[in-house]
């Protein structure tokens, strides 16, 4: 089982909940910023780009809670950032906890031992460390643009799991990913005993230094589909079935940009995650003065043509599922039926296979051959 029955049940019972009250726009994850700064400087975030006066800032626990209680979302993500750094993050996991919250904290696991030493954590079936690996460690270390940062990863999953903690990961896929590199690295991590994956394609923040390396639609489609067909039975994966579908092209869903709203020090941010167009002062506000109509693909937002992202289109899968007899069918079928047999799929994955690897073809094929140059230069 890759989310436990009582996470599951209490997202159901929300889900109906607000479906009852004919409510329709309602979240289902807050993402929870308390802070910007970060121990990396990994060149796909948008969130570290700020001026030092901003990283420096932090919300109070006090600010955290009410933005909490004021949502009601039933799970919290807290991201950053990296909020390890957050001086009172054992406090706050605390109080989330006691509110029965599902908390997924995400960390790039660098100070993760020395927290679970510090044992301001303890093991509970609401607290998941959802720890921040982009693949193999090749790929991870070059994404996150440090050498041996995969390994301080891999030694601080095992020993949160352990401890007895929740532990699952989060990947982040861009352009030039090589599906099977990404296979064996689920094969992987499912040997450590993590307790499932989240994956998403990236986006491409305005803020972002590499704006060159996301990924487009069609190539979403095409990557996922010789990622996550002719699975194995042991890739245990923390996320709606059907939106792992649509990442394979091979389901149609509009965003979902409320489902998962965005709380940080700038306030409640509009309209979501991944855009920053505004913030306001309350939840409410942010459900009502929205002018939600702009954002998605069918409007015609050209920021939003490319996006796939979790985030926008999770809670969209999530809805799905309980919005009708077909969508809860569906998501049965997809949980029993999920190895999803592919002989086209296997024969690209064959002919991916036959790619260079290397470090320096790697950068040609990002698009960095100034960089290859001066490196042949230097040699």
């Amino acid at each position: 089982m890759s989310v436990p029955i009582s996470q599951m049940a209490a997202v159901a019972s929300y889900v109906l909940g607000q479906r009852l009250r004919r409510r329709r726009r309602y979240p289902l994850v807050l993402m929870l910023e308390p802070l910007f700064r970060c121990n990396l400087t990994c060149a796909g975030c948008g969130k570290i780009q700020y001026p030092s006066h901003i990283l420096k800032r932090e919300l109070s626990v006090k600010e955290c809670l009410r933005a909490v209680d004021e949502c009601g979302a039933p799970m919290v993500s807290i991201p950053g950032g990296e909020p390890l750094l957050y001086p009172c993050i054992g406090e706050l996991v605390e109080q989330l906890v006691r509110r029965r919250k599902y908390v997924y904290l995400c960390t790039n696991a660098l100070l993760l031992e020395r927290k679970l030493a510090e044992g301001i954590f303890r093991p509970d079936k609401h607290l998941t460390f959802s720890v921040h690996m982009d693949g193999q460690e090749e790929d991870h270390d070059f994404a996150v643009c440090r050498e041996g940062v995969y390994r301080k990863a891999i030694d601080a999953i095992r020993v949160a799991v352990e401890k007895g903690f929740r532990v699952t990961t989060n990947t982040t896929l861009f352009e030039a990913a090589d599906p099977n590199a990404v296979r064996a690295f689920f094969d992987a991590m499912m040997e450590l005993d993590v307790e499932s994956m989240t994956i998403s394609p990236g986006y491409a923040y305005s803020k972002a230094p590499d704006q060159q390396n996301f990924l487009k639609r069609r190539q979403t489609n095409e990557l996922f589909e010789m990622i996550l067909s002719n699975r194995s039975k042991r890739w245990r994966f923390n996320q709606s079935p059907l939106f792992l579908e649509f990442l394979m092209g091979r389901r149609d869903y509009e965003c979902t940009p409320w489902g998962n709203p965005t709380f940080n020090i700038f306030g409640w941010q509009q309209p979501c995650y991944l855009l920053q167009e505004g913030y306001v002062d309350t939840f409410d506000e942010l459900l009502n003065d929205t002018e939600w109509e702009r954002y998605g693909r069918a409007s015609g937002n050209p920021k939003c043509q490319q996006c796939m992202v979790h985030c926008g289109h999770e809670p969209t899968a999530v809805h799905h599922t309980f919005s009708s007899l077909g969508g809860l069918l569906a998501t049965i079928k997809a949980m029993v039926f999920d190895t999803y047999a592919s002989p086209a799929a296997l024969k690209k994955l064959a002919a991916q296979a036959k790619r260079p690897r290397s470090p320096l073809a790697r950068m040609v094929e990002l698009g960095f051959a100034d960089d290859v140059k001066r490196s042949a230069g230097a040699a």
